[in-house]
């Protein structure tokens, strides 16, 4: 054999070899896999945790589901909200206004996480009061590309959303339906697999990316903290490379105050102090929990919208999660969500994760500038 062929073997046996070591670490390695992800374990380091500044004002005498927005200045003219008041009881946050500290009502300690915030801390300091006939929390703006109707208008899904069905499942829905921008197809690779860390390596810019990369730590120090072993840790917490969380965008959805209260207010301080503790003492990364948040708040606040289903499910008997119906719970198909949420029903469907003249993605992830002159 010459050497040139001699050489081209050797080649074709190392990339076999490589191959066949990749798919033994992303193998499945059991049918069927149960979390621990019930309860918010996360330990802050801060010395002291905001205090009460985000009451919403008669919501313990509405008989409406509340509708909680995380506004932020760019989301433009709120008075979309308006003709939405017969229907919730509006609960409208300002992100970005400077805080006001003789005053209890709708603020945010920080901007930070993005809609995140401002749905913990509603939940904080309205835990008592959260409405019987649940909540929806969405974001500021009226016009927005992830917004599942063919104009991409929150203020005509809002006005035929049917709460109480939304509710009747499983206590928590998302307001998305179409399966596009999701991790919900199989072709998504797992958060922790050698795919999506090669992915991350070769497109640093990219937030999903590094989302995907940050949530195995992520849920293990959130719902983990100090009480596990390493070992029960690995079991019971930690994302193997061939486990996926699949999740709906865009972090808008609908919760009972049943699967609220399933968590103590102490754990959604918690969970918000995860969020807190990833900025550091004033800026300074050099008293960062290492187990807190990522400081990049564009990572932050993507890896809480892939967790609220898994916040608001439903434990098992035995108090835990099992992964394969979690992701079967957080990704309905298209036809039934629509039909559900929206009254949406008999649509031509190609395929479990999409529906005709429903929802399309704009070019870019963007709209048009004008969209809002051009479509109110």
């Amino acid at each position: 054999m010459s050497r040139k062929a001699q050489r081209s073997v050797n080649q074709l046996v190392i990339f076999l070899i490589a191959l066949l070591f990749i798919l033994y670490l992303n193998r499945p390695q059991s049918q069927v896999k149960t979390f621990t992800w019930t309860k918010v374990r996360y330990k802050t380091t801060a010395k002291s945790t905001p205090e009460t500044h985000g009451i919403c004002p008669g919501l313990t005498k509405s008989e409406n589901p509340a509708l909680v927005i995380s506004r932020v200045a760019a989301d433009g003219d709120q008075k979309w909200l308006d003709k939405l008041e017969d229907r919730y009881h509006l609960c409208v946050y300002n992100v970005g206004a400077p805080l006001d500290k003789k005053s209890k009502f709708l603020q945010v300690p920080a901007n930070r996480g993005h809609e995140a915030m401002t749905y913990l801390t509603f939940i904080i300091d309205n835990y008592a009061e959260f409405p019987a006939t649940g909540a929806v929390f969405v974001h500021g703006s009226r016009w927005a590309w992830h917004n599942d109707e063919p104009e991409y208008d929150n203020a005509k899904l809002l006005a035929v959303l049917d709460v109480s069905r939304a509710l009747e499942p499983r206590g928590y829905y998302n307001l998305r339906c179409d399966w596009s921008s999701s991790t919900c197809p199989r072709s998504v690779p797992a958060q922790g697999s050698l795919e999506m860390r090669m992915q991350s390596t070769v497109e640093p810019w990219s937030a999903r990316a590094a989302s995907d990369i940050a949530l195995p730590k992520a849920l293990a120090s959130i719902f983990g903290g100090d009480e596990f072993t390493p070992a029960e840790a690995s079991a019971r917490l930690q994302l193997r490379r061939s486990d996926a969380v699949r999740s709906q965008c865009c972090a808008q959805f609908v919760v009972s105050r049943e699967r609220v209260w399933q968590h103590s207010r102490g754990e959604y301080i918690a969970l918000r102090q995860w969020l807190l503790d990833g900025m550091g003492n004033e800026g300074d990364s050099r008293f960062r929990n290492d187990k807190a948040a990522p400081a990049d708040d564009r990572v932050a606040g993507r890896i809480l919208s892939y967790m609220w289903h898994i916040l608001f499910a439903e434990p098992d008997s035995d108090g835990e999660l099992e992964l394969s119906k979690l992701n079967r719970d957080a990704c309905p198909s298209a036809a039934d969500c629509y039909c559900r949420l929206y009254g949406r029903c008999d649509l031509q469907c190609s395929n479990p994760g999409t529906c005709k003249d429903q929802y399309k993605v704009p070019p870019n992830y963007k709209l048009p500038d004008d969209w809002a002159e051009t479509h109110s």
